[in-house]
């Protein structure tokens, strides 16, 4: 099997693409000599164009399909590899005639597909959410064997080290998280573990997240009274934060995009986890901390507590700045 010009459809959101990095990276040492394209949504794309494994970043317009279509058949691809589970995802590769086309048998896009890739069964490969993509290559002969990929790793930001002498410690907070309210940890425990912190180690806040998470990020600065703080929640692309989390000394979060940017960039990480399951979609490496309370109904993966949020209200700020100290 050997492909000249391939093309990748790539997971639409912050988190699953940095846990895609590895099946991409394999996927290029595969083929080192192919010219290989990520389609991607736009608010995913600086992070794939900043990688080596990725000559072309492609951005996915869903206003038409038949123009979509149309774009990447003059780019004569001869194989769709689909990281993406949509059916949409197969129908576009369908449509720009593109010959070998590999996913996932799910969604109904069987028919789409020259290899319908059987998903993986609970137990049939490791859990974290990394291998699931990579499970995909080894199912389609595409790799031999799962890597061990001990920890996601996104390429450094060139002169880190001169950049950080250059700033005052920065402590980052991403407060917030896209899938809903059950993955927040409380705002005045974020500040307090915050301020403890940055008064042990003389270091300013910058916090994070999207423009509708303004107000919470507000909400947290507001409780950080006499502390260097930096509201940076909806003022950065996604270049920019990768950029600026890079520059963190430490960075406390939820379940999150960022939480997996920031511990892909090797920063010291502490990641409070409670209706989502750290063991599937926890950050990697040995800077990575989870902290998480044991209740009988977490993980429930729910948006929204129906109860009283104790897998949260239980996880104190001292416990928090415990981990933290830990690797920092």
């Amino acid at each position: 099997m050997d492909f000249s010009r391939i093309l990748i459809r790539a997971t639409n959101w912050v988190g699953d693409a940095v846990m895609c990095v590895p099946a991409l990276s394999a996927i290029r040492e595969r083929f080192p000599r192919a010219r290989i394209a990520i389609l991607a949504k736009p608010w995913v794309a600086d992070l794939y164009r900043r990688e080596s494994f990725a000559d072309e970043v492609i951005l996915y317009n869903p206003a038409s399909r038949w123009k979509m279509a149309g774009q990447l058949r003059a780019h004569r691809f001869d194989c769709a590899i689909l990281l993406q589970n949509a059916f949409d995802a197969a129908l576009i590769a369908w449509l720009a005639r593109i010959p070998i086309r590999i996913g996932y048998n799910r969604d109904g896009r069987a028919l789409l597909l020259t290899q319908a890739v059987p998903v993986p069964k609970r137990g049939e490969s490791p859990r974290h959410q990394r291998f699931y993509y990579l499970e995909l290559l080894r199912r389609a002969n595409i790799i031999d064997r799962l890597p061990e990929s001990p920890a996601i790793r996104l390429t450094p930001i060139p002169s880190l080290d001169r950049k950080r002498a250059l700033v005052t410690r920065i402590i980052g907070i991403s407060p917030g998280a896209a899938y809903g309210t059950a993955k927040q940890w409380l705002p005045e425990r974020f500040a307090e573990a915050a301020r403890k912190l940055a008064t042990t180690r003389n270091a300013s806040i910058a916090l994070f997240g999207s423009q509708s998470e303004r107000p919470l990020c507000a909400q947290v600065a507001a409780m950080l009274t006499g502390h260097d703080v930096t509201n940076h929640a909806g003022e950065t692309t996604l270049a920019q934060f990768i950029e600026l989390a890079s520059q963190c000394e430490l960075f406390l979060t939820n379940d999150s995009g960022a939480m997996h940017i920031a511990s892909a960039l090797g920063v010291p990480t502490v990641a409070i986890f409670g209706a989502t399951d750290d063991a599937a979609t926890g950050p990697t490496g040995a800077q990575a901390r989870v902290v998480r309370q044991p209740v009988e109904c977490s993980p429930c993966l729910l948006r929204e507590c129906p109860i009283d949020h104790r897998c949260m209200t239980r996880v104190s700020a001292d416990r928090v700045v415990r981990e933290a100290s830990q690797i920092w």
